[in-house]
């Protein structure tokens, strides 16, 4: 095992940045903006089935809207489709030539308590299948025991099992408490060689939030001017409207520059957002709302 010491760092003003987040929620799309901004949003979506329930048709229904979210309409792929480790082959299969990835969560997702060597294993087998991406989920039991050297050794077996696929790691910021100790989870995770880090499972209640992922941002940032490494974020769960994701890309735009506004830094992790953007887009073009039994649920 590895003696890894978290470096020094500066505390984190939850007052200043609670304030932060809110300011964000102020701001408005110019209507010559909207456009752009959807469009935006469509391509830096990782949109995501992972229910117990899925099968290889659901996959593939999903894979073909995420190709091509509206067939009339001038809007990109999204970015990624995320899936189960056994329905990564379906997708690939699914996407082969349309640029869009095969994401897939792993090492025991949501909860990852299962042993270790069971984990990157799961990594091997999915990469294998094809998956361009993996999302892990770190041990936070580990974590917030102090343990800090067993979550980093962690990562970097999964990062090693990944090959050349890219890596990002869970936090599951609803579990760690303070944004303290996600500021130090988001360095420990970049340390490890995390390609992106990322807030949540999805699978709690508490789940993404402009405070948490502006504490992310700003590890990022610190991160990257002092290595010179780019590291990616991604928000995943309760970013269902076209408007909350406006807010997200909002604060990115301000806390890391314009370099971090494109799908290689920034992905949205979602299942229904992408639907209230395709009601967004027709509401710009007919000035009425369609209703959503207009578009599919996958």
């Amino acid at each position: 095992m590895s003696s890894y010491t978290l470096p020094a760092l500066s505390p984190v003003d939850e007052v200043a940045v609670v304030g932060r987040a809110q300011s964000f929620t102020k701001r408005s799309i110019k209507k010559d903006s909207k456009a752009a901004a959807l469009r935006l949003i469509v391509s830096m979506i990782d949109l995501t089935t992972l229910e117990g329930m899925d099968t290889e048709a659901k996959v593939k229904r999903l894979c073909r809207k995420g190709v091509t979210p509206l067939l009339d309409a001038d809007l990109p792929s999204v970015a990624a489709i995320c899936v189960y480790p056994p329905m990564v082959r379906v997708a690939k299969e699914t996407l082969a030539g349309s640029g869009v990835k095969v994401a897939s969560v792993a090492t025991a997702f949501p909860s990852g308590q299962t042993f270790l060597n069971l984990r990157v294993e799961e990594v091997r087998q999915t990469v294998e299948a094809g998956a361009d991406e993996i999302d892990m989920v770190i041990n936070r039991g580990a974590f917030l025991s102090g343990d800090y050297s067993r979550v980093f050794d962690e990562i970097v077996a999964v990062k090693e099992a990944c090959k050349e696929a890219h890596l990002k790691v869970i936090l599951e910021t609803g579990e760690l408490g303070t944004y303290e100790q996600v500021r130090k989870a988001s360095f420990l995770a970049m340390d490890a060689g995390a390609d992106f880090i990322k807030t949540s499972t999805g699978k709690l209640a508490s789940a993404a939030t402009l405070p948490v992922t502006l504490v992310m941002l700003e590890a990022i940032r610190e991160y990257f001017l002092a290595t010179g490494r780019v590291v990616g974020m991604k928000p995943a769960g309760g970013i269902k409207t076209a408007k909350q994701a406006w807010h997200y890309l909002v604060m990115v735009k301000e806390t890391l520059g314009d370099d971090w506004l494109h799908a290689d830094r920034f992905r949205i992790g979602a299942s229904s957002l992408l639907n209230d953007v395709l009601m967004q887009w027709r509401r710009k073009d007919t000035g009425r709302y369609q209703s959503g039994v207009y578009f599919s649920e996958d």
